[in-house]
């Protein structure tokens, strides 16, 4: 996927349809700054945005990942392509994101056991051992709770008895028996419970660690 063959496939359909950075920011709720990034290739659409960006510049999904309006002979076969270079930065986006989660969480552990060393074996006011240890908890809890919000964010749960795979709510994934990534949580779909297992994409296979 060349971005900056596409960036400057964005531009060049903006000035087709008459508009300015600002003006194309507006109409998709986002800054002029972020379409710069897109037209110079240093960034790529958000998924959230990418069919409504494609509406306003009067081209498809597949136009914009190939770069050039592509035409019917070969439109399948394109297709197929661009499905598959999505697929493989959804993907890559969830391993990132679940790497995070580990760095995180090794980070907040190793921040609340310093906290309670020091404060067991440097001598100080009381007080001050137990604000020590306050603060440690305080950010265990806060790294913590972001680790969690990413491993529910980042990737699908699959259900092993309809194998529908969805993003669970926080409290579901938060509350849920788990060993790794592996969850015992209710079907939104089937209504059944299950240990269902992390997945990076809609329509590949499990994802383990």
């Amino acid at each position: 996927m060349d971005q900056i063959a596409i960036g400057k496939f964005i531009s060049q359909c903006r000035k087709e349809k008459k508009l300015t950075q600002a003006m194309l920011a507006e109409k998709l709720g986002i800054s002029d700054r972020a379409v710069s990034k897109w037209e110079t290739g240093r960034s790529m659409p958000d998924a959230s945005i990418m069919l409504e960006l494609c509406e306003l510049l009067g081209i498809t999904v597949n136009d914009l990942f190939n770069a050039r309006r592509i035409n019917m002979d070969n439109y399948k076969e394109i297709a197929e392509k661009t499905m598959l270079e999505l697929r493989e930065r959804e993907e890559k986006t969830a391993r990132q994101l679940l790497t995070l989660e580990w760095v995180i969480s090794v980070m907040a552990c190793v921040v609340l056991v310093v906290t309670i060393i020091l404060a067991d074996q440097v001598t100080m006011p009381m007080w001050l051992k137990v604000l020590d240890i306050v603060g440690g908890c305080i950010c265990f809890a806060v790294g913590m709770f972001y680790a969690m919000k990413i491993e529910t964010e980042a990737g699908y749960y699959e259900c092993s008895h309809c194998k529908n795979r969805y993003v669970p709510k926080f409290n579901s994934t938060f509350f849920a028996m788990h060993f790794g990534r592996t969850r015992y949580m209710k079907c939104p779909k089937c209504g059944k419970r299950s240990w269902q297992k992390k997945v990076l994409t809609k329509d590949t296979e499990p994802f383990e660690l």
